[in-house]
């Protein structure tokens, strides 16, 4: 109980039409999903501080920050 469709002279079944059409589907998705995954690199805004000392403040707090979330996680 298979439909025949004339394709460019030849007769093919809708079962490989669907096939092909699954195919191609999970295919594309496929290699549109995958290739290397780059990681993300975290980077801070640009400071702008007034002076020199401050700058030097907020990137202490910064890295004291970090370090706290780091130990309390472990």
């Amino acid at each position: 109980m298979v439909v025949y469709y004339d394709i460019l002279g030849q007769r093919i079944g809708s079962h490989y039409l669907a096939m092909g059409v699954l195919g191609s589907i999970f295919g594309g998705v496929f290699l549109a999903t995958g290739g290397s995954k780059k990681p993300l690199i975290h980077q801070t805004p640009p400071f702008n501080a007034k002076d020199k000392n401050e700058e030097d403040f907020i990137q202490n707090f910064l890295k004291e920050s970090e370090g706290a979330q780091k130990a309390a996680k472990h």
